[in-house]
């Protein structure tokens, strides 16, 4: 069993990212999966979320607890939501809305320029499926072919091949770079050299005179 959360904030299609990994484990992927969301008080410009859980059997429990995988597309959702994510975890963010902090743990860390790509794309509203892309190239989770199925219905029509193309950039970018082992390593954190203990020069016994 699989624990994810999309996070980001409002207006980046952070719901829709659950809904369409969703749907493509459930119908075309023969998997089972359950998605929640949750919003913060205002609909857009706040941190948001939408929870995932995959599974080979049948969800029992359709919320996560602690998620194996954090995605997030905007510093107040990372600062918001890392916490939770397991020691052993993995990271996907946004480099250019997303700034780390120092690695804890063994956590994995894969970033992705998405709203760059986006915006290369002629609007950034895409930048949501490049994530999508990166994220299946990276955890391996769900096939492209079902995420591809996936976006029928849930992407505006007259924006299908827009989005097809923006989670290709994006899956192509994950398949260049797990090729090429360019995962973010973790910082080496050295124990302290201790100093040389030095030894006291023993002064000659003199032997007392009678």
């Amino acid at each position: 069993m699989n624990e994810i959360r999309f996070s980001g904030y409002g207006g980046q299609g952070i719901i829709r990212c659950g809904l369409i990994t969703g749907k493509a484990v459930s119908l075309f992927d023969n998997k089972f999966g359950t998605m929640t969301q949750s919003f913060g008080p205002e609909a857009r410009g706040s941190a948001c979320s939408s929870q995932l859980v995959i599974s080979e059997e049948r969800v029992l429990y359709p919320y996560i607890t602690r998620p194996q995988i954090l995605v997030s597309m905007s510093q107040d959702a990372y600062e918001k939501y890392e916490p939770d994510l397991r020691g052993d975890g993995t990271l996907i963010y946004d480099t250019d809305l997303v700034k780390p902090k120092p690695a804890r743990d063994k956590i994995k860390y894969f970033g992705v320029p998405s709203t760059r790509f986006a915006e290369e794309m002629g609007n950034r509203i895409f930048g949501n499926l490049v994530m999508l892309g990166f994220f299946t190239a990276i955890t391996n989770l769900v096939s492209p072919e079902a995420m591809k199925k996936a976006l029928p219905g849930l992407v505006p029509k007259r924006f299908l091949e827009l989005n097809m193309r923006a989670f290709e950039k994006g899956y192509d970018y994950g398949i260049e770079l797990s090729a090429k082992d360019k995962e973010e390593p973790l910082p080496e954190i050295k124990p302290k050299e201790k100093p040389p203990l030095s030894k006291a020069k023993k002064s000659p016994s003199r032997k007392a005179k009678s």
